[in-house]
C-alpha cells in the first residue's frame, strides 16, 4: 500500500518500524518525530490489525448531470464578468466543453 491510500491516524509499517500517519506525506514513529514518507515506498500492513478501509470517492465515477450543473453555475458566473468579446469566447467554450460530455 502506499502512503496516499491511508487515511489520518492509519498505522503501518515501514522497513520493520511501526508509524502512525499524521499528514498527507507524514509520519510519526514510535521514538516521536516526523517523517516524511515519498509516494513510491511500499509501506506494509500492522500484523493483526485490520486493513485501512479505501477512500469513499476514490473510484466512484462523476455524474454527468452534477457537472454539468456546476458548468453551469460557473459559467453564469464568468458571463457576468466578460465583456462583449469574451462573452462570445466563452459560449464558444461552453458549446465544445457540452459536446464533449457527450
Amino acid at each position: 500500500m502506499k502512503i496516499d491510500q491511508l487515511p489520518l491516524g492509519a498505522r503501518f509499517l515501514l522497513k520493520g518500524v511501526l508509524y502512525t500517519k499524521v499528514g498527507p506525506m507524514t509520519a510519526s514513529g514510535e521514538s516521536g518525530g516526523t517523517l516524511f514518507i515519498p509516494k513510491h515506498a511500499t509501506l506494509q500492513p500492522v500484523p493483526g490489525e485490520a486493513p485501512p478501509p479505501p477512500p469513499d470517492d476514490a473510484n466512484r465515477p462523476l455524474d454527468r448531470a452534477k457537472v454539468a450543473a456546476a458548468f453551469e453555475t460557473y459559467h453564469q458566473t464568468a458571463m457576468g464578468c466578460a465583456d462583449v468579446s469574451g462573452r462570445a469566447i466563452l459560449e464558444s467554450a461552453r458549446k465544445r466543453f457540452l459536446d464533449s460530455m457527450r
